[in-house]
């Protein structure tokens, strides 16, 4: 993968097929235009639906795209008007760029941008290549003591910054989050780092319970399987009402962060949160779901989605990373060389439980 005039690029041509090919480098945009040599990049869950179904939402895929979008690199171009970073400096890349114009834009809420470039959601190529073109004021410095693993690894920290935030957690709150997987585990750890009084992580898997306790949870928990026959909306009143003795929650904890997007964890996290409390939904399952309605109604609720990223959250995560408030190197289960990036996707599709975060190293040459 030497030859310097090629962009060596893991592609997704079509739903269930991936291929490498050597494109030609990418040249800059614009003045403000930085072009990174991507040092490491992690495979999210979106990922790897976008390989297999080939579309989320809206968002479909009907021309070859490169895949990935959770990286860290080291700049080696810089536009003319770049003045945050230079030529050689290690840095963490946001993905989406926005088109800063739109009411949204101007509002401070551009992760709802109609037009934002987002690494890897088609038509938009991503970061598993040697080289990613990015928005200068959309990389962000890495300190020397940081690796590039870790700069890879602010991108999922960001998305639970952003979760924190639209959940508005606080000091001294109860929080239950359910899923402890990357994003639930990294929500729990933020909720910590934030002064939350207790911490409660949800999931059906021990081993993932386990490693959330010894990583951001102050307590876990693993509810029973419904009964053969029974109603599941019931049995989700069951489960909220158990959690709330078990951890001592009163009425019910201020925040509810669901991670998962599994119906009786929407149902269960909505039964639990305490009157006029937060309930967060992050987690992306089934597109419609039996949701009970008249809880959130009579408990007065707020219902949030949260999606991406906003202005101050990039900045956040990579300080939360540096500090070693969240050790996000605990996450990393697996390593992959570039040629590899087929193999590391097929892990992460096998779904098992022992696989916590996948990363790939860049191009070397």
């Amino acid at each position: 993968m030497g030859n310097l005039d090629m962009n060596p690029s893991f592609v997704l041509r079509a739903v269930q097929d991936v291929a490498f090919e050597d494109r030609p480098v990418p040249k800059l945009r614009d003045a403000y235009d930085v072009r990174v040599h991507v040092g490491q990049t992690g495979i999210c869950g979106s990922d790897v639906h976008y390989w297999q179904r080939g579309r989320i939402g809206d968002f479909v895929l009907n021309s070859p795209i490169i895949l990935g979008h959770e990286s860290s690199g080291t700049v080696v171009e810089c536009g003319d008007k770049v003045k945050n970073v230079k030529v050689g400096q290690r840095v963490a890349i946001e993905p989406g760029v926005p088109c800063r114009r739109c009411d949204y834009c101007r509002n401070g809420e551009y992760n709802l941008c109609p037009d934002t470039i987002f690494a890897a959601t088609p038509p938009w190529d991503g970061t598993l290549a040697k080289y990613y073109i990015v928005a200068s004021d959309f990389v962000y410095p890495i300190p020397d003591h940081m690796t590039l693993e870790e700069g890879a690894m602010v991108e999922p920290t960001a998305v639970a910054v952003q979760i924190s935030k639209t959940a508005e957690v606080k000091a001294n709150q109860t929080i239950v989050v359910f899923g402890c997987g990357p994003i639930g585990v990294l929500c729990q750890a933020v909720a910590k780092a934030y002064g939350a009084k207790k911490v409660i992580g949800v999931d059906v898997v021990q081993s993932r319970l386990d490693f959330a306790k010894s990583f951001g949870a102050d307590g876990t928990y693993l509810p029973s399987k419904p009964e053969q026959g029974s109603d599941p909306v019931q049995h989700s009143e069951k489960v909220a009402e158990l959690i709330k003795k078990e951890f001592d929650l009163g009425e019910g904890p201020d925040v509810v962060i669901e991670a998962t997007g599994a119906e009786p964890c929407i149902q269960a996290g909505v039964n639990l949160t305490k009157k006029g409390g937060i309930y967060c939904q992050a987690g992306m399952g089934k597109e419609n779901v039996v949701f009970p309605i008249t809880m959130a109604c009579i408990r007065a609720l707020t219902i949030k989605g949260s999606i991406r990223y906003t202005t101050g959250v990039y900045p956040a995560a990579v300080d939360l990373v540096a500090s070693g408030k969240v050790d996000v190197k605990r996450l990393i289960t697996n390593r992959f060389k570039f040629e590899e990036a087929e193999k590391a996707f097929e892990l992460v599709k096998s779904g098992r439980s022992d696989v916590l975060k996948v990363v790939i190293e860049g191009v070397q040459s």
